[in-house]
This record gives structure tokens, sequence and C-alpha cells, in this order.
């Protein structure tokens, strides 16, 4: 019987860099305003986690979306035309990754803790390869490089899909998925690590759900500031996240919990 925890799956933007899941909501907006039809940040966001294709479909099946863009184009947004927007997305999106590709506070010190229990560090993430080739060198700078990433365009599905999450532990050669935690900052992140069998700890203040940059909640009364936090956690509670934690910064006394569960034999439901 295994009992040790094998590996952690990180999530990326949102949940170990970019606080608040800046880097790819402009571009959103950009890629459908240079089409003639004007998105709100939010319904940039709402989508966040999946393969960036998915994610502009997404967006303009989003009724109000859909209507304005009928409205501008004189029909629906067409297969032809979401593939148009991503290709335009791909290079604006390598672009600016850059400048949000500062570590969330507390991740080197997670990443030093799996280190020394043992645990293997894997990431996945909406980004294709070529982002990732982009984003990682920027996160090795800062010190933190996971032992195996995998983009959104090298599995099948991309998320809520397992795959990515799947792929990640046969890189990793951990084993059993029973024994691996996926950690996210979106709806989509969860689906992906319970539809792989693995625990899922949900990420509530630093990434998409809240929307945030670090200066913006530093500047937030703490009161609406925790209104908003407990919005997120909710969303994540309902997505069936094992875990919520505010940032990947709390991630270690979690682990251990999960550690001792499985040591006793309990398996993510």
């Amino acid at each position: 019987m295994h009992t040790q925890l094998k590996a952690v799956i990180f999530d990326f933007a949102g949940t170990v860099v970019d606080y608040g899941c800046q880097a790819p909501t402009m571009v959103f907006v950009e890629a459908f305003a240079a089409n003639g039809v004007d998105i709100t940040v939010a319904e940039a966001r709402e989508p966040m986690g999946i393969h960036k294709r998915d994610h502009i479909r997404a967006i303009a099946k989003m009724p109000r979306v859909a209507a304005a863009w009928e409205a501008t184009h004189g029909q629906a947004c067409t297969e032809a035309d979401v593939e148009a927007m991503f290709q335009s997305f791909i290079p604006r999106q390598i672009e600016v990754i850059g400048k949000y590709a500062t570590l969330i506070p507390g991740a080197l010190e997670t990443l030093q803790y799996c280190r020394e229990h043992g645990i293997k560090v894997g990431g996945c993430t909406g980004y294709m390869r070529s982002m990732l080739d982009a984003l990682l060198p920027l996160m090795a700078a800062q010190g933190f490089v996971p032992d195996s990433s995998v983009g959104g365009d090298e599995v099948p599905a991309g998320r809520p899909a397992p795959w990515s999450a799947v792929q990640n532990a046969l890189q990793l050669d951990a084993w059993p998925l029973s024994a691996c935690v996926k950690v996210g900052d979106t709806v989509a992140d969860i689906a992906e690590g319970r539809n792989a069998g693995m625990w899922t700890i949900g990420i509530s203040k630093t990434g998409n759900l809240l929307g945030l940059t670090e200066a913006e909640v530093k500047a937030m009364s703490r009161t609406a500031l925790l209104d908003r936090i407990d919005s997120a956690a909710a969303r994540l509670n309902v997505a069936g996240a094992d875990y919520i934690v505010e940032s990947v910064a709390a991630l270690p006394v979690v682990l251990r919990q999960i550690e001792a569960r499985i040591v006793n034999g309990e398996r993510p439901q």
C-alpha cells in the first residue's frame, strides 16, 4: 500500500505566479475588441482555467456576447472566428506574459517543503507549450523549477478533462493518483483534479476568482476583502475542492493533513 504523498500538481497563473491571474484576462478582452465586440473583465474571467481556444469559444457563447457579435457581424460567431481569435491571442499572450511572471508570496517556501519531504512537483495550465516556454524560464530565474510541466495543447483535451494532471503524474512516475494533489485557483482546476482521482486544493485569494492584484488586495478594506474571498471560496467548495486556502503559502499545513489521511487509508472522494 502506498501511503506517502507522491506529487503536487500546481496550476501556474493565479496559483504560483501572476497574483490575481492578470496576464490572460486583458488579452481576451483585446481579442474580442479587435473584432468589434466589447466584453467585460468579468466575462473574460468566467471560463478561466480551460484551454485558451475553448475559453474564447465559451466567451463567444455567452448570451450577451453572442448577441453583440451577431449585431456586429450579422451572424453568430463561427468556429473560423474562434480559431482566428485564438491565433491572434497566442503571440499577444506570449508578449505580455513576462509582465505578470512574479512568483506569488509563499511559492518558494512551499516548493522547498515539497523538496524536503520527497514530494514531486508538477505543473499544468490552460497556457500552450509556447506560452510555457516563455513563462518557465522567468519562474526559474526566481527559483521555482517544477519537475514536470504540461501545456494545454499537449494533451487530447484540456480541463475539465484530467489529462494534463494525469500526464504530469506519468512524467513524474507518481502513483497511485490518489496519493497526488492538484492545486489551482479555478473551478476548472478542481474539476480536473477530481476527474483525475487526486486530492484537490482550491486557492481563494490570489487567483482568478478574486481577480485582484496584490496592491489592490492590500488597498481593500478587510471586511470587503473577506466578503470577496468568501465568495471565491464558496465557488471552489461547490466545485468539490477537498481543501480551500487563500494562497500557496498555506499549502504545507494542508499537505501534512492530506499525508495523514493517506496514511490512514483515506482516498479523495
